[in-house]
């Protein structure tokens, strides 16, 4: 059987055949597998599985760079590959920042991988489809299970070679009472790790928590984020703020060495911790990198292009089609809180509406909202990274430290480092839980989040 090893190498030989020994190249080899068990109406609808052998090629010839990839990988497919991404260098422009390659470099390759994930069958991920439907004690149900593994390698003519694996698994579901959504859902490297039982309650309690929404005029509330709208900051905060060609070009708003967040917040980018393969698509070793300690902006993500023009080196963090997007970090976490305060067992649902660790937070507001999901996000100015969206699954006022009713939806504009500015934070979870992005290679280490303001600038009203 041909390792992705093998095969990087199968096509590093063919660059040195086809280009010629003075052309430098770099081969990302990925077979993917998922599978994908989708629920609605309370009964299981549709299961599906793939499998895929990706091949990705960047070439550096007669100073010029192209790209190419393919999932044809028997010879004559591999063969083609580089003779179309060597006609494609010859017809680029020129490209006078090339970074060169990766020099030999020692990588972890053990990786987050779970043999019963990777064998995972359908009736596994029903079991957790029947537990999920059952905990909602009759209202409608909907919502996935999936589970994956992820074998790779990496070759270049600088002679580097690297070998990763990993697996995931992830749930989603709602439970429907009176037209409201309840939402729960959790990522992880094991399918063992995901209980349809705590899920299928938590959506559950929420929908019924949900019914007959007040509306409130938009303003500026206190508010306690879920780990679900958590996840969403550190998604724009990764693809605009801590990237380095955004950086470097002014669209960001980091300033590394200032305190440009709270003291309580550290965001620390950690592949290791999350279903990821343990380099980056230019061979360069993932290892946990800390972007704000302590309050303090201490870097951006660079790749091999952007580090070389900053006069420092990779982080790690080059993505495909980097040298258009920039570098992101893409395994981003919001360290949880190490206070005493309350308990942070994710296993449990305590209240009408929130697990335990969040309602330690939702018992120190006086008056403010609770927010389940922020929705359709889109960045307005992404140099201050002020972002608009929505509000869904679930919003409540909180009074004198209980959740005291349900109310419509907003929509919101903010500014995301605003809301984690210098005394912005009252309050983080002391337990953060993986959040995917879904049919991505990101995930989000999320805890629960208490900030002192957030703008909402409409209600259901307009």
């Amino acid at each position: 059987m041909t390792t992705p090893l093998d095969l990087a190498g199968r096509v590093v030989e063919l660059v040195r055949q086809i280009a010629g020994p003075d052309a430098q190249a770099e081969v990302g080899t990925e077979n993917v597998e998922s599978a994908l068990t989708r629920f609605a109406n309370s009964f299981i609808h549709q299961n599906v599985a793939e499998q895929g052998t990706t091949v990705r090629l960047r070439l550096h010839l007669d100073g010029r760079t192209a790209g190419g990839s393919s999932t044809v990988i028997d010879g004559d497919g591999l063969r083609d590959l580089v003779e179309r991404t060597v006609g494609a260098a010859r017809l680029s422009p020129p490209d006078p920042a090339w970074p060169g390659l990766t020099a030999p470099t020692p990588v972890d390759g053990t990786g987050n991988w779970d043999d019963a994930t990777a064998t995972a069958t359908a009736e596994q991920r029903a079991e957790r489809v029947r537990e999920f439907v059952d905990a909602a004690g009759g209202l409608e149900a909907a919502g996935y299970c999936r589970t994956g593994r992820r074998e790779g390698a990496f070759a270049n003519t600088a002679g580097h070679s690297a070998t990763g694996r990993s697996t995931e698994a992830a749930m989603e579901g709602i439970a429907r009472s009176g037209g409201v959504d309840g939402v729960a859902r959790l990522g992880a490297v094991r399918l063992t790790d995901l209980s349809g039982a705590v899920l299928g309650a938590r959506a559950a309690v929420k929908a019924r928590a949900g019914v007959a929404p007040i509306e409130l005029p938009p303003g500026r509330y206190e508010v306690v984020l879920e780990p679900t709208a958590v996840a969403d900051l550190l998604q724009n905060l990764a693809t605009y703020g801590f990237n380095g060609k955004a950086y470097q070009e002014q669209r960001s708003f980091a300033v590394p060495g200032a305190e440009q967040f709270d003291r309580a917040v550290t965001l620390v980018d950690d592949a290791l911790a999350a279903p990821a393969l343990p380099f980056d698509v230019e061979g360069t070793p993932r290892v946990p990198f800390a972007l704000v300690e302590h309050g303090v902006t201490t870097s951006v993500a660079h790749d091999r292009r952007t580090a070389a023009e900053a006069g420092t080196v990779s982080t790690g963090h080059a993505v495909p089609g980097g040298a258009a997007v920039g570098a992101m970090p893409l395994h981003l976490g919001l360290l949880p809180s190490d206070s005493p305060n309350g308990t942070h067992r994710a296993s449990e649902v305590s209240g009408p509406v929130v697990d335990s660790d969040t309602a330690a937070l939702v018992a120190g507001m006086r008056r403010g909202l609770l927010v389940t999901d922020l929705w359709y996000t889109r960045v307005l100015d992404p140099k201050s990274l002020v972002v608009t969206g929505l509000t869904r699954n679930g919003v409540w006022l909180v009074e004198d430290g209980e959740v005291a009713t349900a109310v419509q939806n907003f929509r919101f504009t903010q500014s995301y480092p605003q809301a984690l500015a210098p005394g912005a934070v009252l309050g983080i979870g002391r337990h953060a839980v993986l959040q995917s992005q879904t049919f991505s290679n990101a995930w989000w280490s999320a805890p629960a989040l208490r900030l002192a303001s957030w703008n909402f600038t409409g209600g259901a009203s307009g």
